[in-house]
């Protein structure tokens, strides 16, 4: 339990700006969680992965919990805490450390938020292409450990992927520093790979080697409708030979989710018109933009002259694609008409049409005014379901009937999002049971105690 004189040692670690009360913690901006899952009784917030390391000792000598939390934009439950928990925070770890031209790579601190990183590269003609809608406020620390996937999976792929290095602080203070700058380095056990994906459970990770890009001179944005699903899996497969490589996003929308983005009080106007079964925001990123262009364009023209899109609309100039890009980001709409259930789930894409019309006649059977909003990365096989019952009692029945198909097709019940504490119960559906002893195992091996954001994904 925490008392005066705890309180005062770790105020000599972190400094009086370092330490924060619980009545101001729950005066902050919580992100997407609600005031009822902040309930912890601190907030730490060192300066330096020493800091980190001298409180995470005393606080496992004490067996305090403790919550690593990072722009709290998670969607998983995966940094909610309780009364007896302190929250750990990098915010004030946000430095940028290094940007290297030659070896394409960026060294952070955890607390950099994805867009300060975004934008810091930009004069140097580079890219992180990680992107996701809560790019102002998601920090790099919390993308690798939730493993991030976001928009442009498709050609990028996850956080996993993007991260060559890492140094992370364990349960007991000790401070493992995997800083690797190099694409390929076979030494031994990846360990990094530790942490990445991990919420938290084994380390906290406090600096990255990110692994940059080139930054693409061209960018090509269409919206188009199409009238099968059948002919949407023939459309990503068209885009992605005909543009020999440079495909970056394949977002589809089914008819109710795009209906909602683009009716009022949603800012964005329909860029095409209603009535399709599905709709697509595809991108293609380059090096030159007028050769780019024309290929984007013929590609596009020989998709609708196989029949495989209804209708299309080109951004013309950086707004449009902003504005096509923007009704996509909209996700919030979902809340319209009260707060829902959301799933992130991965399933194989021949699969994807027939398990949504199963979801939504189970959903229908049972409520008949339900809604249920579709909508997500198709191209590497991630959508997310929005479900809205009117009553919050329905959770539990509502999950199994996400949660319960997936099993049976070789699905995921997290794609990108993580288990938190919102999916620990249906892990099983994705992973076996050896899988899952095994996680346990390192678990206990590397926080003995169970100090480290206790009770989260096992």
């Amino acid at each position: 339990m925490m008392n005066e004189e705890l309180i005062a040692q770790l105020r000599s670690i972190v400094g009086a700006e370092g330490i924060l009360p619980a009545e101001e913690l729950r005066r902050r901006p919580a992100g997407f969680m609600r005031a009822d899952t902040l309930q912890a009784s601190l907030l730490i917030r060192p300066k330096t992965t020493a800091e980190v390391s001298s409180v995470l000792r005393l606080c496992n000598r004490e067996k305090i919990p403790v919550v690593p939390q990072g722009g709290l934009t998670g969607l998983v439950h995966g940094a909610d805490t309780a009364p007896e928990h302190i929250v750990l925070s990098l915010e004030r770890m946000h430095a940028i450390e290094e940007i290297d031209p030659v070896q394409r790579i960026a060294v952070a601190q955890a607390g950099v938020t994805l867009q300060t990183m975004q934008e810091a590269l930009e004069p140097h003609g580079l890219s992180f292409p990680l992107d996701l809608g809560s790019r102002g406020s998601a920090t790099l620390g919390g993308n690798a450990a939730t493993n991030a996937g976001g928009n442009r999976v498709i050609r990028y792929g996850m956080m996993r992927a993007m991260v060559l290095g890492l140094e992370a602080v364990l349960a007991d203070g000790t401070v493992i520093s995997s800083l690797n700058r190099m694409i390929k380095n076979n030494a031994g056990y990846d360990l990094k790979q530790l942490f990445i994906g991990s919420e938290g459970t084994l380390g906290v990770i406090t600096r990255l080697v990110l692994r940059l890009s080139e930054r693409p001179r061209s960018q090509d944005v269409a919206f188009v409708s199409l009238n099968s699903f059948d002919a949407v899996t023939a459309f990503l497969k068209h885009m992605d030979r005909a543009l020999g490589g440079s495909l970056s996003a394949f977002e589809v929308m089914w008819r109710e989710f795009y209906e909602l983005v683009t009716t009022a009080p949603a800012k964005s106007a329909p860029p095409l018109p209603h009535g399709r079964p599905f709709y697509v925001l595809v991108e293609s990123l380059g090096a030159e933009q007028e050769k780019d262009s024309a290929r984007f364009i013929a590609a596009l023209e020989s998709a609708s002259d196989a029949g495989l899109i209804a209708d299309a609309v080109v951004a013309s100039s950086e707004r449009e694609r902003a504005g096509l890009w923007a009704m996509r980001d909209d996700v919030m709409q979902v809340a319209r008409y009260g707060w829902p259930f959301t799933f992130d789930v991965s399933l194989p894409v021949a699969a994807m049409e027939g398990y949504i019309l199963g979801v939504r006649r189970t959903l229908a059977e049972r409520w008949p005014a339900h809604h249920c909003w579709v909508f997500g990365h198709l191209g590497d096989g991630n959508l997310h379901l929005v479900i809205h019952t009117g009553n919050d009692a329905d959770r539990a029945q509502v999950e199994r009937i996400v949660y319960e198909p997936l099993a049976l097709v070789g699905g995921s019940v997290s794609a990108e999002h993580g288990i938190g504490l919102e999916k620990k119960l249906y892990l099983s559906f994705s992973r076996t049971s050896e899988e899952i002893a095994l996680m346990r195992a390192l678990k206990t091996t590397l926080d003995p105690n169970g100090i480290l954001n206790p009770g989260k994904v096992v």
